[in-house]
This record gives C-alpha cells, sequence and structure tokens, in this order.
C-alpha cells in the first residue's frame, strides 16, 4: 500500500495535482472498464454485419431497427408484381391477360347468343308466360284439330317428353294448315295456321329472340314490334308531311312472305344466335310443309303468315331495306312488308336509283 500512495504522489506532482480529483483505480475497476470496451466492439461489429455474436442488447437494437424499416416498406405503396406461374404452353397468355380475353369472349358470347338458349326458352317462366299469351291470342286449330282449350292438359301428359326432343334436337313440327282470307284491296291473303303445340313453342322462342333482334332494328319499322303500332307509323308519316315532304311512294313487296329465301335468312339468324338447337328448329319449321286439300305439300322458300315466330323472321330479313334506304337520307315508315318513303321534290321521285323495294 506504501507502493502505490507514493506513486499517486509522483503522478501529481507531475500533473500538477489535476488528478487530485481521480480515484484511485482498482483491478476490480480495470476489469469493468474493459467489458465495456468489449461490448462497445462487439455493437460496431454488428452494425457492420460482421459477427453474429452480439450481445442481447445489441440484438434488441438490431431486430428494432429491422422492423422499423419493414414498417416504412411497407407504408409506401408499390406497384403489384405478377406472379410468373408456370403456364401450360407458351401460346397462353399471363392470368391478367387471359381475364381480359375472357371477358372480351363474354361479351362476344352475349352478342352472338349464349349456347344454351333453348334452355332459356324452355325455362318454366318463359313457357307460362307464352302459355297465357297463346289462350289470349286464341286462334283456330292447326291439322290436328287441338283448340287452345285443350292445350293445357295435352302439355301435363306429353311436355317431359317433348321437352327433352326440344333439348335434343329432335323435335319436329307439324305442317300448317293452308288458309285464304280476302283482302280489302281485292285478293286473298294465304295464311299458314300451326297446331296450337307450335304456336306454344313458337312464342316461347318469340320470347327470348326478339329482344335480341329488336333494339338492332331501324326505328322507322313499326310493324310487329313490342311498343311499336300502325298509329305509331301513321303519325311519323304525318310528322314528314308537315315538315315540307309532299311526295310519297307507296311500297308494297308483292308475295314477300311466300318469297322469302330460307338460307339468307338462316344465314342472318346465324350471326346473332349460337345455339344451333335454336337454329335447327327455326329450319324445321321454315320446311315443315302445308296441308292443302288433305297433301301436304312441302315448302322450300317462304315462312307462311300465321304464326308467332312469321313478323320476327320477316323483320330479320328486312331490317337491310331499312338500313340501305337509311344510308340513303329517305326519310320512310315501314309496316311489315309495306313502306312508304317520302320526299320533297318530284325529281327525286323520278331518279332511277331510289329502289322500288
Amino acid at each position: 500500500m506504501d507502493r502505490e500512495a507514493s506513486m499517486a504522489k509522483a503522478r501529481r506532482r507531475k500533473s500538477g495535482d489535476r488528478a487530485a480529483k481521480v480515484d484511485v483505480l482498482t483491478w476490480g475497476d480495470l476489469a469493468s472498464r474493459l467489458k465495456g470496451r468489449r461490448q462497445r466492439k462487439a455493437e460496431r461489429e454488428v452494425s457492420r454485419g460482421r459477427s453474429s455474436c452480439a450481445p442481447a442488447t445489441a440484438k434488441g437494437r438490431t431486430w428494432r431497427k429491422v422492423k422499423r424499416a419493414r414498417a416504412s416498406l411497407a407504408a409506401v405503396p408499390q406497384k403489384p408484381r405478377q406472379l410468373g406461374l408456370p403456364l401450360e404452353s407458351r401460346s397462353e397468355a399471363p392470368r391478367d391477360e387471359r381475364s381480359v380475353e375472357a371477358a372480351t369472349a363474354a361479351k362476344e358470347s352475349e352478342r352472338l347468343g349464349s349456347a344454351d338458349l333453348m334452355e332459356r326458352v324452355l325455362s318454366r317462366p318463359n313457357l307460362k308466360g307464352a302459355l297465357k299469351r297463346v289462350k289470349s291470342n286464341r286462334g283456330s286449330p292447326g291439322i290436328d284439330g287441338m283448340t287452345v282449350a285443350e292445350l293445357p292438359g295435352y302439355l301435363r301428359e306429353n311436355w317431359p317428353r317433348i321437352r327433352e326432343d326440344l333439348l335434343a334436337g329432335t323435335y319436329q313440327p307439324q305442317p300448317v294448315r293452308r288458309q285464304q282470307i280476302p283482302k280489302s284491296g281485292g285478293g286473298v291473303r294465304e295464311l299458314g295456321i300451326p297446331t296450337v303445340l307450335d304456336r306454344f313453342i313458337q312464342q316461347a322462342l318469340l320470347q327470348v329472340l326478339q329482344p335480341r333482334f329488336d333494339p338492332s332494328f331501324s326505328t322507322h319499322s313499326y310493324g310487329f314490334r313490342p311498343g311499336r303500332s300502325a298509329h305509331g307509323a301513321v303519325k311519323a308519316a304525318r310528322d314528314y308531311v308537315q315538315s315540307g315532304r309532299r311526295y310519297v311512294v307507296d311500297v308494297d313487296l308483292e308475295r314477300f312472305f311466300d318469297r322469302v329465301n330460307h338460307d339468307v335468312l338462316m344465314g342472318k339468324l346465324a350471326r346473332r344466335v349460337a345455339d344451333r338447337r335454336v337454329l335447327g328448329l327455326v329450319r324445321r319449321y321454315l320446311v315443315a310443309g302445308v296441308l292443302a286439300h288433305g297433301v301436304v305439300i312441302e315448302r322450300h322458300e317462304g315462312t307462311p303468315q300465321g304464326g308467332p315466330l312469321s313478323p320476327l323472321l320477316a323483320n330479320v330479313l328486312l331490317d337491310e331495306v331499312d338500313k340501305e334506304l337509311e344510308r340513303r337520307g329517305h326519310a320512310f315508315t315501314r309496316y311489315a312488308d309495306d313502306g312508304a318513303p317520302r320526299w320533297r321534290g318530284r325529281e327525286v321521285v323520278d331518279r332511277p336509283e331510289v329502289p322500288a323495294a
């Protein structure tokens, strides 16, 4: 102890008594200082990423820094990454592109008419509406003599078999019954009266097909369309006259319903209907034949008037005439196969390029 005291006195003399306030170091103080140095060195090594044997306090601080960094990254909005999933073939598009193509294909399918259109025709609500309409229209029997009042009972017994035939695409309509009615201007109009069963099926078809076709028809067409009538055609014609159009051309397509080309008509239907069973059923109605004087006459053209589906098929075919008249800038009204274009001057009527139909 005397040696340590003498050494302390010598240090005070050299430093000018500046160390008077410093306590005397012991071996315990020296050990604690060395331990502190080792801890600071370990912290520097951990911060530099050089050591995995950091003290618990250093590890805790480092983990808190990592958590803060992750939280800051999560707060920043990032662009979603597209997963590089393996595709079945190189020709397939990525998932996002396929979803866009699927949506486009769905719209295209809806435009063309889905492949399950026959199921919609045979749905219970649609059939109930068709039966109600056939009852309200009444009408005379077809070649089988069945009346409208007898139809519900017949359906209760035979509808399961008829429905299976329709779904399978094997249903065969019966020929229509020829009936002639006099025209007001002379001559006769030939009608083809389907059986009440076929009228019921045609009405169910009409209720599904008309909403698909009618929105695309010309605004100048007034015959056999929902919300339109002959009164609307007369009002439109009166408006044309009041606007200064004095010359009227009366257009009547002679025997139009008897000369409808089946292939042309079916081609127009196929552009809007994808269900082949529906197309096949319409084709069989067109070629079902006509019963006249006890003999069934085959029919290769025309669509006989008398069935619920006939007016829609006529409008599908005549819509091309409407579009051509619109393209030429004519003001006109059409009701079924009768049309009445209006012009302002006589010289316009005399032009040879004005269509007769």
